[in-house]
C-alpha cells in the first residue's frame, strides 16, 4: 500500500456543484494538507446520457474560487493520468473480463423488455420491486443460466451484454468506516450490480473500485448515500487486488434541510430563498438560473468556513476558522455522524464576520466592478477603500456595499423628508441656514472641528444636538443609515455636504 496520503473528488459533470459536494471536496483537501498529502480531481463521466456540457469547467471553476486546488486533474495532469473515466474506458475491460474468468462476475444478455418482464412477473406483497440478484438470476438471460454453448454463440453474433457481479449468498461484508466505527451488510440484501455496460462503459461501482487502485488513493470520502453501495465495492476489491490495498473508507454526513426532515436539495433552496450551489450555474437546456453563493456576495473564506463546521468541529467554542487554521486543525474523528442542518442565517453570519475580518483589499475589486456595473465609476481608489472600511460593519453580503457605500460618489436619487418633517420648524431651518455659512468659511475640514461646529451652533440656537443629527444625516445619504455623519462629511468634502444641505433644504419649502 502506498504510503503517501492521496484522496480523490471524484464528480459526476451532470450539473450544479451542491453544497454537499463542496464539503467533501474541501474534507478531501484538509486531510491530504494536514497528512502532506495529494489531492486528486477525477471527473467520472462514465454515464454519457447524464452528462452536462460546461459541467466540468464549472466544477473547477467553484474549487478555484474556493482555492482548493488539485494536485493532479484532467487539467494539471499527472502520474496517473488520464483522470477521465471516458478516457480510461479500456482500462475496464479487462478488468470484468477477470472477474468472468474467476467465476465472480457474468454475462447477461436480456433485453430491457425482459428486465421488465422480470420486475413486474416476480412482484409480491413481500417483494414490492424485485431485483436481478441470487434468486432471480438463474430466470434470466446470463451465462450462469444458460449452457457455455449457448453463452459462446450468443457473444459469437455481437448480441448485447452488461456484466454483472455475482454477489454471493448469506455472506456478512464488514469494513471500518473512518466516522461510523464497523459496518457490517448481508450480503443477501445485495443485487447483481452492473459493472459494465452494454456500450463498454465501466458502471461508477466498477470504475471507482479500478481507478481508485490504480491512482494509489489511500482515503476515500464520500457521502453516505454511498454507502448501500460499499458492500458491492468491497467485494470488487476482495476479488482483484485483495482488501488489504483498499483506501480506508469515510461516509460524510448528509446536510439537511433547515428543519433536519432530510437531505438539502436545490428545490429547498428555490422554495425557501437560499442558495445551495457554490456558483450560479445555468442549466444549458431549459436556461433556468440556480443562484450560487458566490453571484450572491459571499466571500470564500466564508463559504468554506461555513462548510467545514457543518458536521465538524475542533472540540472548542471557536467558529471562525481560516483555511490554514482549518489544515492544522481537521481531523476525520472530529466529523459527526449524524446530518448537520444548513442554516442560512448562520451562513450569513459567518460573511459578515470574514467581511469584519478581512482587509478591505481581499473583496474591493468585487464591489468595485459591482458599483461600476450599476453606473458609478470608481476614480479615487483610496477613497473608495477608506469609505469600505468605514461602511463594513453594517455589511452583510458583498452587494450590501452599494446600498450602504453608493451615496458618498453619487447624490442620493431620493431624500426621505417624511421622515424630517413632523419634528421641523422655522428654528431649525434657520440653524442649517447658518451651518452652511459657518461650513463655508471653516479653515479645517476634519471630524472633530465639524463636531465641534455643529454642536456650539446647536447650543447657541437652544436646539439639543440629536435633534438635528438625524436631518443632517438623512440630507447627506438620503436616509436613516450608514456610518458616522461627520465621518460621512468629511469623505463627501466641504462643496458636497454644503450641496447637500442646500438641496434638502429647498425640498422642505
Amino acid at each position: 500500500m502506498n504510503n503517501k496520503v492521496r484522496v480523490r473528488f471524484a464528480p459526476s459533470p451532470t450539473g450544479g456543484l451542491h453544497l454537499g459536494g463542496m464539503r467533501t471536496v474541501l474534507y478531501n483537501y484538509l486531510f491530504a494538507r494536514k497528512h502532506g498529502g495529494d489531492f486528486i480531481l477525477r471527473i467520472e463521466d462514465t454515464d454519457q446520457s447524464r452528462y452536462v456540457a460546461g459541467a466540468e469547467e464549472y466544477i473547477l471553476e467553484c474549487l478555484k474560487w474556493c482555492g482548493l486546488n488539485p494536485d493532479e486533474s484532467p487539467q494539471t495532469g499527472g502520474a496517473y493520468g488520464p483522470y477521465k473515466q471516458s478516457e480510461r474506458k479500456s482500462i475496464y475491460k479487462e478488468y470484468a473480463e477477470r472477474l468472468i474468468k474467476d467465476g465472480k462476475a457474468y454475462y447477461a444478455f436480456d433485453t430491457s423488455e425482459e428486465l421488465e418482464t422480470m420486475r413486474s412477473k416476480y412482484k409480491t406483497l413481500e417483494n414490492p420491486s424485485p431485483q436481478y440478484d441470487k434468486t432471480l438470476r438463474a430466470q434470466m438471460r446470463n451465462s450462469i443460466a444458460l449452457s457455455d454453448n449457448e453463452t459462446k454463440h450468443l457473444l459469437e453474433i455481437n448480441t448485447p451484454f452488461v456484466i454483472r457481479i455475482k454477489v454471493p449468498e448469506n455472506e456478512t461484508v464488514s469494513f471500518t468506516d473512518m466516522i461510523r466505527g464497523e459496518v457490517n451488510f448481508n450480503t443477501s440484501t445485495i443485487d447483481d450490480k452492473v459493472l459494465l455496460k452494454a456500450d463498454g462503459m465501466p458502471t461508477y461501482h466498477l470504475a471507482v473500485v479500478v481507478d481508485d487502485y490504480l491512482m494509489k488513493i489511500t482515503h476515500a470520502f464520500r457521502g453516505e448515500e454511498w454507502l448501500p453501495s460499499a458492500p458491492v465495492h468491497i467485494l470488487l476489491w476482495r476479488y482483484l487486488f485483495g482488501e488489504e490495498n483498499m483506501p480506508q473508507w469515510a461516509h460524510l454526513p448528509l446536510i439537511l434541510k433547515p428543519d433536519g426532515n432530510g437531505k438539502l436539495s436545490k428545490r429547498d433552496g428555490d422554495r425557501l430563498g437560499f442558495p445551495v450551489y457554490a456558483m450560479n450555474w445555468i442549466d444549458p437546456k431549459t436556461k433556468e438560473l440556480t443562484k450560487g453563493f458566490r453571484e450572491l456576495g459571499f466571500l470564500p473564506e466564508a463559504f468554506i468556513n461555513m462548510l467545514a463546521v457543518l458536521g465538524w468541529n475542533d472540540g472548542t467554542e471557536q467558529e471562525l476558522f481560516s483555511l490554514e487554521e482549518l489544515i492544522e486543525k481537521f481531523s476525520i474523528d472530529r466529523v459527526h455522524k449524524n446530518g448537520a442542518k444548513f442554516n442560512y442565517e448562520k451562513a450569513k453570519w459567518f460573511n459578515h464576520e470574514w467581511i469584519k475580518k478581512l482587509p478591505v483589499d481581499n473583496w474591493q475589486l468585487t464591489v468595485k466592478n459591482s458599483f461600476e456595473e450599476k453606473g458609478i465609476v470608481i476614480n479615487d481608489d483610496k477613497k473608495f477603500n477608506t469609505v469600505l472600511e468605514l461602511v463594513k460593519d453594517r455589511c452583510t453580503l458583498l452587494p450590501d456595499f452599494f446600498e450602504q457605500a453608493s451615496f458618498f460618489f453619487k447624490s442620493p436619487e431620493t431624500i426621505d423628508i417624511t421622515a424630517i418633517q413632523p419634528k421641523w420648524n422655522d428654528l431649525k431651518k434657520q440653524f442649517f441656514a447658518e451651518l452652511i455659512r459657518a461650513y463655508s468659511l471653516a479653515t479645517e475640514w476634519q471630524h472633530d472641528d465639524l463636531e465641534k461646529e455643529f454642536k456650539e451652533m446647536a447650543a447657541a440656537h437652544q436646539i439639543k444636538a440629536g435633534e438635528l443629527l438625524l436631518p443632517f444625516r438623512i440630507m447627506l445619504v438620503g436616509g436613516k443609515f450608514g456610518p458616522g455623519v461627520f465621518d460621512i462629511a468629511v469623505l463627501l468634502g466641504r462643496e458636497e455636504t454644503i450641496h447637500r444641505i442646500k438641496h434638502t433644504l429647498q425640498l422642505l419649502h
